[in-house]
């Protein structure tokens, strides 16, 4: 007996951050969007606890229980007093280390595969909550669709979505460390004043409408000037990419994915192509969103 799940990758439409808190973390207006890129998280009755990985650049993934998809079996088992002896295998196919939440995506399918291995009877709100625990982006990783994230990012508003979008993400040849990108977004505000954020009434009703012109003008990401200081070669894909015919340009969420809207599916390959040959970027995806959430499959 076994339990796989199928969970997306997301890409940020706007991020607006806030000043640093006492806690250390921000406050976000974070608008997902779950696109169909997927990571598939399977579980099956093992001895005891442990994590196997395969896919493009799995090797980066760790295999102990500081991965999200361990502690989310760890967090569930202890709530329900389950022995949480599983083996957890995760076939990767969203970027690691790419801002497009691959991480987050494997701790909500592992909770949601364990939830249904051991019939463990957890509600929605209850494996939110443990979402919630876990990181800022795992519980729209269980959700999918569109999402307004306040808080820091964990307390979930859904939206409505008029139509499909069309995106490409070019993968850099190297990562970033969302610690480091908001450490770095600190630097670049000390003495300014940041305001609070607030999701923009225009991308919301860009969105809704189904608009692709109207959402390009809207996008924003409070973390691409980090990202690029970090990582001052991203200026170049971002311009092939706009070069190419993309609609918009930005870094996903803290980077250095950069994604890049696009009209159709034509007008996608057209600007993969060109970024394939750019020599800006490692490799290149196109996907489409909303997606749905974390899925048993």
């Amino acid at each position: 007996m076994s339990v796989s799940v199928r969970v997306p990758a997301k890409v940020n439409v706007q991020l607006a951050v806030g000043a640093a808190r006492p806690d250390g973390f921000h406050d976000l207006a974070n608008v997902f969007l779950a696109v169909g890129l997927y990571d598939q998280v399977t579980v099956t009755p093992a001895e005891e606890l442990r994590i196997t990985c395969e896919g493009p650049d799995a090797g980066q993934v760790p295999l102990d229980r500081t991965n999200l998809a361990a502690r989310a079996a760890l967090a569930l088992a202890e709530r329900r007093g389950i022995d949480p002896a599983v083996h957890i295998h995760i076939a990767k196919d969203i970027p690691v280390a790419g801002g497009m939440a691959g991480g987050s995506a494997d701790g909500a399918g592992a909770l949601l595969a364990c939830n249904t291995l051991w019939d463990a009877g957890a509600s929605r709100a209850e494996l939110l909550a443990i979402c919630a625990e876990l990181g800022s982006d795992v519980p729209f990783s269980l959700v999918g669709g569109a999402a307004l994230g306040t808080g820091r990012g964990e307390k979930l508003t859904a939206l409505e979505v008029g139509a499909t979008f069309h995106w490409v993400f070019a993968m850099a040849d190297r990562g970033l460390s969302t610690p480091a990108v908001f450490r770095e977004f600190d630097r670049l505000g000390e003495g300014l004043d940041i305001p609070e954020p607030v999701a923009s009434g225009e991308l919301l009703e860009a969105l809704a409408k189904g608009d692709p012109d109207a959402l390009a003008a809207a996008v924003s990401n409070d973390l691409q000037s980090a990202a690029l200081s970090l990582f001052p070669e991203l200026a170049d894909t971002l311009a092939a990419g706009r070069g190419a015919g993309a609609l918009t340009a930005l870094v996903s969420g803290s980077g250095p994915t950069t994604a890049f809207l696009v009209r159709d599916p034509e007008s996608a390959e057209k600007v993969a192509q060109a970024l394939r040959v750019s020599g800006t970027c490692r490799t290149v995806r196109t996907a489409s969103g909303p997606a749905p959430g974390a899925t048993v499959l």
